[in-house]
């Protein structure tokens, strides 16, 4: 089923119960306002390459997600490594949605720059990097909302779900 969605926060702080999630709820709320019948498995990981890695591989290829979308870990820190993973899993990279996103921040502050964010395909799932702060990952989905189910067909096409998400999604713009 195709309208399964993984978000995955990465922070050693939350995966550590020191500090509230705040970004992974709202990409929930974000999602749902794109995909209402969206099956959405939230997760939190510590900023480790590794358990970034496994946690996106299994999503990915154990219960096919369709899309992953991560949240924090992608600046210049000596602990930002979610870039790093993602690369390791994906298959194909689908540059143009991590530079959109970047040259969009822009537009806000000059630190978009710093960000080191990737996206990609693993099989039949899509992953994009986000930033961490629940600033930036509204103002970065609004980046992608506008092709993000068309790149879902891509990724998968034919699937029913993605197909009835596109067509509600023209419903709700007409």
């Amino acid at each position: 089923m195709s309208n399964r969605i993984g978000i995955l926060t990465v922070s050693d702080s939350a995966a550590r119960g020191e500090s509230e999630d705040r970004s992974g709820p709202l990409l929930l709320e974000l999602i749902h306002g794109l995909i209402p019948d969206a099956e959405v498995r939230l997760g939190v990981v510590a900023d480790d390459r590794g358990a970034i890695a496994r946690r996106l591989k299994s999503w990915a290829d154990d219960d096919d997600l369709a899309l992953i979308l991560t949240t924090g870990g992608t600046g210049l820190a000596p602990r930002d490594v979610t870039p790093e993973a993602t690369l390791d899993v994906i298959e194909r990279q689908a540059p143009g949605i991590a530079e959109a996103i970047r040259a969009a921040g822009l537009n806000t502050t000059p630190h978009a720059m710093l960000s080191r964010g990737v996206a990609g395909v693993r099989g039949r799932t899509l992953i994009i990097n986000l930033s961490g702060s629940p600033k930036a990952v509204r103002e970065q989905f609004d980046v992608i909302r506008p092709v993000l189910l068309h790149a879902l067909e891509l990724v998968r096409p034919g699937d029913a779900g993605i197909r009835h998400a596109r067509e509600g999604e023209h419903r709700r713009e007409a």
